[in-house]
């Protein structure tokens, strides 16, 4: 026996079916799989908006600017990459030099030219023989014919010497003359071609705190430069079996291979020779004056020494104000002479141990420096009037100039 349902019992069964599938889609579905309902052809429309007229396009189209009266971040499109994926920022071009960059790039651009590279072989005697032995400095060309200026320990002993300009071109090199007394010396080359010579300027008028650009080649990395400010002026500096005197103290970086490079001003004019360094101490560097470096070179240019006035006496330390209360003393100014060559020129003028020179020619003597730039002004056999102090004494005698010995 067949059952048949009532045309209008079916209709009534679709009614209900389609009742409870959209509440079952519209309510229930949603909340549990919202991932699948919050985009998509199923995603909710606002009230009022038209239906989807198909599907959805490959790029959104871009997204209306918030309204000012409830602002609210805008979505990131679906095809920019996320704010952690983003690609790091090009860096920025550099800035043009500032002002005192711009200082520094002239002194160099000027001095550098003039900076050679000296290296040197030597002919060293050891246990085993005779071998070669090589070394390396700086110098500083000073006349366009062929004159540099460099350090006596650069060259001394040296058999070979090779010079070598900052475009690459090398010229073998002769000692002109040496002093060991200042640490300088004099080489040329022999070219045809007018070589870049540096400026020379005045040391007389350097002041503490000027600004000093030292240029070199330290440890044999080519030409280098540092920067620092001229410290002191009129130092002295004990190396083995001699003092050398009057020296400009730098902070400017003065490394092995520097020496003999240039030491210039602000406005890029040489004021010395790089000549040493305090090992134990960083910033300490030190360069011979070029008022001393160019009366020494004429002399080695004109004759292959220096001829140095000699007095004979011994330097046993300066006078000032606290040493004369310390030790009871008549004078706050001058040098202690310490010893007396039996024989020179101090002893045959009367002077003794434990005199205090103050004077030479009536200029005042306040240390051993301005003691050493009076008698540099003299020549041998030139007569000078010292004063002296002896046991609250204040007398004067007069001092006949030797030449110093070699």
């Amino acid at each position: 026996m067949t059952n048949r349902s009532s045309p209008g019992a079916i209709l009534a069964l679709i009614i209900v079916v389609a009742v409870a599938g959209a509440a079952l889609g519209s309510v229930f579905l949603p909340r549990y799989f919202p991932e699948f309902f919050a985009s998509g052809p199923f995603a909710p429309s606002a009230p009022g908006a038209p239906p989807p007229a198909g599907p959805e396009p490959a790029t959104p189209p871009p997204a209306a600017a918030p309204s000012p009266a409830a602002p609210s971040p805008a979505a990131p499109s679906p095809s920019a990459p996320s704010p952690s994926a983003q690609p790091a920022p090009a860096p920025a071009p550099a800035g043009p030099p500032v002002a005192d960059e711009n200082v520094v790039i002239r002194v160099v651009d000027r001095i550098r030219p003039s900076v050679v590279n000296i290296d040197t072989v030597a002919q060293v005697q050891t246990f085993f023989g005779v071998f070669p032995q090589q070394g390396a400095g700086s110098g500083v060309i000073v006349s366009p014919d062929g004159l540099i200026l460099t350090n006596n320990h650069v060259v001394e002993g040296a058999a070979q010497i090779k010079v070598t300009l900052l475009s690459g071109k090398s010229f073998p090199g002769r000692v002109v003359g040496r002093d060991p007394f200042s640490d300088l010396a004099v080489i040329r080359v022999e070219t045809n071609e007018r070589l870049p010579a540096a400026t020379l300027g005045r040391s007389s008028t350097l002041r503490v705190g000027q600004m000093a650009v030292a240029v070199g080649n330290p440890f044999g990395l080519g030409h280098t430069v540092t920067v620092g400010v001229i410290s002191a002026l009129n130092r002295s500096i004990q190396v083995p079996n001699l003092v050398i005197e009057n020296l400009i103290q730098t902070d400017a970086a003065i490394n092995p291979g520097n020496s003999g490079g240039a030491l210039a001003d602000s406005s890029g004019a040489l004021v010395g020779i790089n000549t040493a360094i305090v090992q134990q101490a960083q910033g300490i560097g030190f360069a011979i004056p070029i008022d001393t470096a160019r009366a020494i070179m004429d002399q080695l240019v004109r004759q292959g020494r220096v001829v140095r006035p000699y007095a004979g006496l011994v330097w046993g330390g300066d006078v000032d104000a606290n040493i004369a209360r310390q030790y009871n003393l008549a004078v706050d100014h001058g040098i202690i002479v310490r010893e007396v060559d039996a024989s020179g020129p101090a002893a045959r003028a009367g002077i003794r141990q434990g005199d205090i020179i103050v004077a030479v020619d009536g200029q005042r003597v306040n240390n051993w420096n301005d003691f050493i730039r009076e008698l540099f002004a003299k020549r041998p056999g030139d007569r000078v009037r010292v004063e002296i102090a002896r046991n609250g004494d204040r007398r004067t005698v007069e001092m006949t100039l030797a030449e110093r010995p070699q």
